[in-house]
């Protein structure tokens, strides 16, 4: 499947949970929504994985860019953000640790389940 069209299904996916978020007035981004709606079209046989796979490779080649906006939000509010630093970089290194041990636990439990 060529580029654009599974860039155009990651789009209108990612429309479709927006546009239910936003109707429904869920508490869930509409962007996590639509990852949970590409989960479940992919877990169901919906959506094959070869209709997403090279634009999801491309995507994950290229995701230090999707922080650039980010990183200039940050820059713009940096008189909101000054002296909360400490705080900030304890709560990035709490939720990396956490994080990783949880990632840590799955795979282990999973590894016993798969190996039994």
């Amino acid at each position: 499947m060529k580029l654009l069209s599974q860039i155009a299904i990651i789009l209108i996916i990612s429309y479709i949970g927006d546009t239910v978020s936003n109707l429904l007035s869920l508490p869930i981004p509409g962007n996590v929504l639509g990852m949970a709606i590409l989960l479940a079209c992919l877990g169901a046989g919906v959506i094959k994985v070869e209709m997403v796979d090279r634009v999801s490779k491309l995507m994950l080649d290229n995701l230090s860019f999707f922080f650039i906006p980010v990183t200039v939000g940050l820059i713009t509010l940096m008189d909101l953000l000054h002296g909360k630093w400490l705080a900030i970089v304890i709560i990035c290194l709490f939720s990396t640790v956490v994080t990783m041990v949880s990632t840590g636990l799955t795979v282990q439990l999973l590894g016993r389940k798969l190996n039994k």
